[in-house]
């Protein structure tokens, strides 16, 4: 059973400079369906509301240097709501309030990334707070818009007690810039894969299958990490830490996203653009 959320939010988002100076890039908002019709939210809240909505209560935000407005909006203000509603503008307060039981009907840590030493070190750092059990890690700067929360319920039905790590797929065009997977089908299990090789960021990509940052592991991939040395951009990778597990003869499984399900990525100016797009369309398309 996964109970147990990883959400690393600590990156210093240098593409969207000089916005993101100061305004963590998680923060960001994109479109999404409110009680009231099509509101704005940040993507870190959207995130975490979708996980909670799924059935997860224990989170762990790793955060850094300059991040600290996302901790205050993981900080209910209800004066903030009653004053609201006390000049009579409860039709403003609704969707706060719900944000605010949910953090309050939650656990959640943050724990500190003093320097941004990458992806892998993010979840390095939250060590203390799994504790040994299996848990699952998403970056806080993407979220998927899916059905009834559907691509969420396949990583968890792929992973069981001989599984080491369940990853996320998306065929994408231009795969150099990703974590890329190769895949075979899985034995037995319809529409899940076993991985058979992991790399990061090739420049001849082995296949177009991108790792997207939604992940389940057992505890042991920390044990990996700690062993690492820095690959990709000087940094500590999390794609690597994956390949150690399969050249453990660890056992690696995979789902993919659906046609119909939407990634929406903020990391440059150019995605975020699309993120907002893609948030509103699929608002007026599909309702969700």
């Amino acid at each position: 059973m996964v109970r147990k959320v990883v959400v690393t939010a600590a990156g210093l988002g240098t593409r969207l400079l000089p916005m993101s100076k100061e305004l963590p890039k998680e923060m960001l908002p994109i479109f999404v369906k409110g009680d009231k019709g099509v509101i704005l939210k940040p993507l870190l809240q959207a995130l975490f509301e979708q996980l909670y909505v799924f059935g997860f209560r224990d989170f762990c935000f790793v955060v850094g240097r300059g991040k600290r407005s996302i901790e205050d909006h993981f900080t209910p203000d209800w004066d903030f709501v009653r004053r609201l509603n006390d000049k009579g503008k409860h039709n403003l307060t609704g969707e706060l309030q719900k944000f605010y039981n949910m953090i309050e009907s939650s656990k959640i840590a943050f724990i500190n990334q003093p320097e941004p030493r990458g992806f892998g070190h993010a979840v390095l750092t939250a060590k203390l707070f799994v504790e040994g059990e299996p848990f699952m890690v998403c970056a806080g700067d993407t979220y998927i818009v899916s059905k009834d929360n559907v691509f969420l319920k396949r990583m968890v039905e792929a992973f069981s007690e001989n599984v080491s790590a369940v990853l996320l797929l998306q065929k994408v065009s231009n795969p150099r810039g990703y974590g890329i997977a190769v895949v075979e089908p899985a034995e037995s299990i319809s529409g899940v894969y076993k991985v058979l090789k992991v790399v990061e960021k090739p420049e001849l990509p082995p296949s177009d299958l991108a790792i997207m940052p939604f992940y389940i592991f057992k505890p042991e991939v920390l044990e990996v990490l700690e062993g690492l040395k820095p690959g990709v951009g000087g940094e500590i990778q999390l794609t690597d830490a994956i390949q150690g597990l399969i050249e453990r003869g660890r056992r690696v499984l995979a789902v993919t996203l659906e046609d119909d399900e939407v990634r929406l990525d903020i990391g440059t100016p150019e995605t975020y653009r699309d993120a907002l797009q893609l948030s509103y369309s699929s608002i007026l398309e599909h309702g969700r």
